[in-house]
This record gives C-alpha cells, sequence and structure tokens, in this order.
C-alpha cells in the first residue's frame, strides 16, 4: 500500500520559515519523481516544484523561486519543502506526490500553511 504523509505545516507571521517532510512508503522511491502542488482557498490545485533524480529540479510557479526549495532523502523515502520568506498568498493545503512513466499519481492528505500577521 502506498501511503505519502505531509506533516509540518502550521500558522506563521508573513517572512517566516517552514519546512514540510514528506514520507513516502510502498513504492521504490528512488525511481519517481516527487513535488509539492497546492491549493488555496476557492482556488484549483497548482504545481509547485519537483525533484527527480534524473531531471534535477522543476519549479512551476515563478514567485517561489529564491524562497522554496525542495530536496530528497531517498534512503529515507523522504522529500522536504523549505519555504522561506513566506508571504500570505503562499497560504494553501500543501500536498506531496509522486509518479513516474510506469506507474500511476499518488499524493498525500496534505498539510495546512497558513500565512498570516
Amino acid at each position: 500500500q502506498v501511503q505519502l504523509v505531509e506533516s509540518g505545516g502550521g500558522l506563521v507571521q508573513p517572512g517566516a520559515s517552514l519546512t514540510l517532510s514528506c514520507i513516502v512508503s510502498g513504492l521504490e522511491f528512488d525511481y519517481y519523481v516527487v513535488g509539492w502542488f497546492r491549493q488555496a482557498p476557492g482556488k484549483e490545485r497548482e504545481e509547485v516544484l519537483c525533484a527527480s533524480n534524473e531531471e534535477g529540479v522543476t519549479y512551476f510557479i515563478e514567485s517561489v523561486k529564491g524562497r522554496f526549495t525542495i530536496s530528497r532523502d531517498d534512503a529515507k523515502k523522504t522529500v522536504y519543502l523549505q519555504m522561506d520568506m513566506l508571504k500570505p498568498e503562499d497560504t494553501a493545503v500543501y500536498f506531496c506526490y509522486g509518479y513516474n512513466d510506469y506507474d500511476t499519481l499518488y499524493w498525500g492528505q496534505g498539510t495546512q500553511v497558513n500565512v498570516s500577521s
């Protein structure tokens, strides 16, 4: 059974940092692209960034470049999202996901991030 479990969300002030973690089980982590997408209230889900052992890191949202960093620890089957200089517009539920060319897309239950003064 594949599971992705996120943690690390919370309420922070603008300019603060948060690190999200996602522990993956049930698949061969090394061979999967892993990443994060987010969904803000009343908005559609949007892909944020992802990391592949073959392709490196891909950003999908220009406004997070220089502030968000993704990393993966294949030995621990964990993917991290370091978020610095958070802004109110970063408020959303953040989901980690994993996929490859031979399998379906998997995602977790999400963790809430609120950025507010």
